[in-house]
């Protein structure tokens, strides 16, 4: 169940920046945390600005962050999104995530690797 209510990051946020290779193709996924340590908004940068690919992935990013934001549990986000496929994909740099389908099936790979099945990278404090 989503909630009604935004529930927006503070104005200054832990985030982790995670730089990945998709065959080539370098990226940057910035992840920025809520106060409890979970992700609450996604930021990717891969594509010169103003292509179709980074135009793209700027839309999924706010759409995946206002899911986050209104209430979408992550295990539910990384299930909608993992196994996308389209290009490009193939081999990766992550030795957790060897093979990808797309840009967003690595994302929410990492997603899960990194917070799903293991929980918060920080206590809430």
């Amino acid at each position: 169940m989503i909630d009604s209510c935004r529930h927006q990051l503070p104005p200054t946020r832990d985030s982790i920046t995670h730089k990945f290779s998709i065959v080539g193709f370098e990226g940057y996924l910035t992840i920025g945390l809520t106060e409890q340590g979970q992700p609450g908004e996604i930021f990717i940068k891969m594509a010169k600005e103003g292509s179709t690919l980074s135009g793209l992935l700027q839309g999924f990013c706010r759409a995946f962050s206002l899911s986050l934001q209104y209430g979408l549990s992550l295990p539910d986000a990384v299930r909608r999104f993992k196994g996308m496929r389209f290009e490009p994909m193939g081999s990766t740099d992550n030795p957790d995530i060897p093979e990808t389908q797309s840009v967003i099936d690595y994302v929410a790979r990492y997603l899960e690797c990194t917070f799903v099945d293991r929980p918060a990278l920080r206590s809430a404090g």
